[in-house]
């Protein structure tokens, strides 16, 4: 209720900026609760729930207590954090609670205090994690634009490295997205993957990858994940969005560097318990993660097509989809407005998300299907066809 209240009250006020009416929309809860029975929830692929092969897994999980290392399955935890090691071609891993985490323990651990990092202005590890590298890592940011592909410009990044001056913060890291999320789940491709790491040798930088979805990036390159990871020094990975398991995400990188993040992981409260349970559910999620993720990219293939086709041609510069790996951006003009079309899919049990003032994101995921796909299509094109023929 709370939450609502301030959301309101925001978007009431002439005072507020437009950047923080866009932060609030993006991540605020639906404000008008929907009984959850029936309900094709597109918002994000952290909606989905472990399927019943998971939940086999995780009750058939031995417990005991990570911290001692006595937890049979810290078994499940050393298996878990050997095979993506493996994975991603890194010498250690290490399993955390969520993405949050695992970018800031990166941050942490190849930072000292006063040093800076280069990110990009829309990137999750800005925007949407509270600054923390700022509040627990003690380092300052530099920021360079996003491109509409994800990618953050070469020119950009390499004016914004500091030279050495005793006045200046130390640029230590550069941090990039792939795939990413604002651009609307835009891969980062090996080519430029690899500029990024010659960048970086020639000013002794290092790179750390937000890899939220590093394994639906994979897929839709076409290429192994240790191939992708490999110009990167820190590479993170979450389990509980398109991989479908309840918690975690996984830090990859140099044995002397997870052992840092080990240290600041106790530091911050992340030391785990009984944490086989949860263990057992990533290993699930990785061993279906291929069948997974590339279900998703057909999906959101093909609900991008579905609404252009439902767009009348009078329509078509007012209104448009693209799709990249799992998800879709609806693009409108007026007098379409992403909040109105949000609302009238939401009265029909269908939750979107506008992400700023001009654009929807729908998120394909496990838990819908062709059936959520075609409903929503119907929904769409019956309130498009509904608007005045002159709009």
């Amino acid at each position: 209720m709370r939450l609502e209240r301030i959301v309101r009250e925001v978007l009431r006020s002439r005072r507020s900026c437009l950047s923080l009416r866009r932060s609030l929309l993006m991540y605020s809860t639906t404000l008008q609760c929907l009984d959850s029975e029936g309900v094709a929830d597109f918002r994000s692929d952290t909606v989905t729930k472990p399927c019943h092969g998971m939940r086999e897994a995780m009750f058939n999980a031995v417990v005991g207590d990570d911290v001692y290392e006595e937890d049979p399955t810290v078994n499940n935890i050393i298996e878990l954090e050997r095979k993506c090691a493996e994975l991603f071609g890194k010498e250690a891993a290490l399993f955390v609670t969520t993405g949050t985490m695992a970018n800031l323990l990166c941050i942490m651990s190849h930072t000292e205090r006063g040093d800076e990092i280069i990110v990009g202005r829309t990137s999750h590890l800005h925007r949407w994690e509270q600054g923390s590298y700022a509040r627990f890592a003690g380092v300052s940011a530099t920021t360079v634009p996003v491109l509409e592909d994800g990618t953050l410009p070469l020119d950009e990044i390499k004016q914004a490295i500091r030279v050495d001056d005793i006045h200046m913060p130390r640029t230590r890291v550069i941090c990039i997205e792939n795939t990413h999320n604002y651009a609307g789940g835009k891969t980062l491709s090996l080519e430029y993957m690899n500029q990024i790491r010659q960048l970086a040798d020639a000013h002794n930088l290092l790179v750390h990858v937000d890899g939220a979805r590093f394994y639906n990036a994979a897929i839709d390159l076409d290429v192994s994940i240790a191939d992708l990871a490999k110009p990167a020094d820190s590479v993170t990975m979450c389990f509980s969005k398109g991989l479908g398991a309840p918690i975690g995400s996984i830090i990859v990188g140099k044995a002397d560097f997870i052992h840092r993040c080990r240290r600041y992981r106790k530091s911050i409260g992340g030391g785990w318990r009984q944490a086989g349970i949860l263990a057992a559910a990533a290993l699930y999620a990785l061993e279906n993660a291929p069948a997974t993720v590339r279900n998703d990219h057909e999906n959101a293939h093909y609900l991008c097509k579905s609404l252009n086709e439902a767009t009348p041609p009078e329509k078509c510069d007012i209104l448009f989809a693209k799709s990249a790996t799992n998800m879709v951006l609806l693009s409108t003009l007026p007098p379409f407005c992403p909040s109105e079309v949000a609302e009238m899919l939401k009265k029909k049990k269908i939750l979107v998300m506008p992400i700023d003032e001009k654009r929807i994101r729908i998120v394909l995921n496990n838990g819908v299907g062709k059936a959520e796909i075609d409903a929503l299509v119907s929904a769409y094109e019956e309130y498009v066809k509904s608007m005045p023929k002159d709009n």
